[in-house]
């Protein structure tokens, strides 16, 4: 028997790697059908389209991903999404949703023929913690009906959530009951060996408990084949509904963003192919066909998941040989025991799914990242109250949005100013810069951080004011370590040169990397300056700085005149 690994050529499976793979792939499997079902609950259509997406996504990721242990099955954030989009209430919600998971994996092919996986670092943190704690937040939100039993008629997750707290007399003592067993088990099964299993054991001692109420205490928890007529085999192709496809354009993009970010988190703690880097493009690929096979049979968008990935991993698979088996086991699983499905109770899965929202709130940190600084913990801030008001692919872009400018605000500020002073024996001294360009002196500064546009004003109001006795002086500007000049530095650079020659003083610029001197050339400051006042960076550290100083001493000590009889006003 031969498999495809991970650069196209077949090999024959390994046998000190098959078992591993086996075991894991069952685990992986048996596990996938409970939480499939919650998928689909939580993203608020047909429960079998998240077991579809955990069965398909799977399969077509398996293929093509470059991470070998990176399942692609429906994940919280996308199924939020889905739920935000209200498919369910279009006129053919199974169409409707098969055109937004291959709308989805369009985007995805897209992304990774356009190297968008390059750019995810691009992210910031503090919005990935933003999005992951609310993401875990909305999931709790959207449960309490399940684990209450307390169907209120609010129409966003916080108003059913007040409603439901000010109705408690009307919450239903039986699912309470199995909600609670449910989470309790799952909570004592993470602890143990069990634990690829345990959500497994959860949801079926739930469920059972709910049967036996029904069954001998009159109670009525739903179940899940009261909801939905459950097939007795895998799902026939479902043709989408290409007149959606306009409105499901904002979404599509929302969840492929969705999955670029997460696919790379996941895949990032996961071990790479044979040793080697992985390829962010091909997993990238991987969850587009994931996405791509999933909408052909029914199923919901997927992308990359940390739950599957991680219980791959921490049950001993080795190769992408255990997905395989996952999805063999599904498919077992649905054409067979649909009956035994069925059973489920919806409150042991909304119980299931208040665990996962939990512990998505944990593993986001956002007290560590709210600790990091004030930009940060606005950031968080932002993006976690955005994921409550509105729909989460709206959060998720203004979030990344409003990290690039708080960013880029951040940076403009942490620009400094220090006065460096050479001294023969001990080399550079910093301290603080003079307030005013003294007469007839060197001035030598270097500038820390990025000059770039908006940081140009406060780089400006860094440097030492020119008044009328700033005469006969030079100031050396070192740019060692500087790799970008903007424009709008170059300008301020412009106009203090022009401010120093209309006093019989100089600007130098020593140390310039050869990319930033070409930029400045561009600009026309080393126009405005003279080429002789300009000191090209080189191997040896200081050595341009201590050239640079060494002109602008004598030109000092000779009046102020310029090297090789240039005026010091000539610009």
């Amino acid at each position: 028997m031969a498999i495809t690994d991970d650069r196209g050529r077949r090999r024959a499976l390994p046998r000190e790697t098959l078992g591993h793979d086996v075991v894991a792939g069952a685990v992986l499997g048996v596990h996938s059908v409970p939480d499939g079902l919650a998928a689909g609950v939580l993203a608020g259509v047909n429960p079998l389209a998240g077991l579809y997406a955990y069965l398909f996504g799977l399969l077509g990721g398996a293929l093509l991903t470059g991470t070998p242990l990176l399942a692609v099955q429906a994940t919280s954030a996308m199924s939020l999404v889905v739920a935000d989009t209200d498919v369910a209430a279009r006129p053919d919600p199974a169409a409707s949703l098969a055109m937004l998971g291959l709308l989805t994996g369009g985007f995805l092919l897209l992304a990774a023929a356009l190297r968008v996986g390059r750019l995810v670092r691009f992210a910031p943190t503090a919005v990935m913690a933003g999005f992951l704690a609310g993401v875990g937040v909305k999931i709790v939100l959207g449960q309490v009906g399940h684990l209450t039993g307390y169907a209120s008629p609010a129409a966003d997750r916080l108003t059913r959530f007040a409603d439901t707290l000010a109705h408690v007399a009307a919450w239903r003592p039986a699912s309470l009951a199995v909600a609670g067993v449910t989470i309790a088990l799952i909570v004592v099964t993470l602890r143990t060996r069990a634990a690829g299993v345990g959500l497994v054991l959860a949801v079926s001692a739930g469920s059972a408990v709910a049967v036996a109420l029904n069954a001998w205490a009159g109670a009525s928890v739903p179940l899940m084949r009261d909801l939905v007529a459950l097939p007795r085999g895998l799902p026939l192709p479902v043709l989408p509904a290409w007149a959606d496809a306009p409105d499901l354009v904002v979404p599509a993009l929302s969840l492929a963003l969705v999955c670029v970010m997460q696919g790379a988190g996941v895949a990032a703690g996961l071990p790479p192919p044979e040793g080697r880097r992985a390829s962010p493009t091909r997993d990238i690929v991987g969850q587009g066909v994931g996405n791509l096979l999933s909408a052909v049979f029914g199923g919901l968008p997927a992308g990359g998941s940390l739950t599957a990935s991680s219980l791959l991993l921490q049950a001993g698979a080795r190769t992408r040989l255990a997905q395989f088996v996952a999805a063999a086991t599904m498919a077992l699983t649905i054409a067979l025991g649909s009956g035994i499905v069925g059973f489920a109770a919806l409150p042991a899965l909304g119980g299931l799914l208040a665990v996962v929202g939990v512990r998505a709130v944990i593993r986001a940190r956002p007290d560590a990242v709210a600790r990091a600084g004030p930009y940060q913990a606005v950031v968080l801030t932002a993006t976690f109250a955005l994921m409550l008001l509105v729909p989460l692919q709206f959060a998720v872009l203004a979030g990344i949005g409003l990290g690039l400018i708080l960013y880029v605000a951040e940076h403009s500020t942490r620009v400094t100013l220090r006065a460096l002073h050479l001294d023969a024996e001990r080399g550079l001294r910093e301290d603080d810069p003079p307030a005013v360009v003294p007469p007839r002196s060197v001035v030598a500064l270097q500038p820390h951080g990025s000059l770039f546009f908006a940081s140009a004003p406060r780089f400006e109001s860094l440097l030492p004011r020119i008044e009328p006795g700033s005469v006969g002086s030079v100031v050396i500007l070192r740019l060692r370590g500087t790799t970008h000049v903007d424009l709008a530095a170059a300008d301020v650079l412009r106009r203090y040169a022009e401010r120093l020659a209309a006093h019989g003083s100089t600007l130098k610029l020593a140390a310039v990397d050869p990319d930033v001197l070409a930029g400045l050339r561009a600009a026309g400051l080393v126009d405005a300056v003279g080429e002789a006042n300009v000191y090209p960076g080189g191997a040896w550290v200081g050595e341009a700085f201590r050239r640079a100083h060494a002109d602008a001493s004598a030109q000092v000590a000779a009046g102020g005149a310029a090297p090789e009889g240039r005026p010091a006003t000539s610009l």
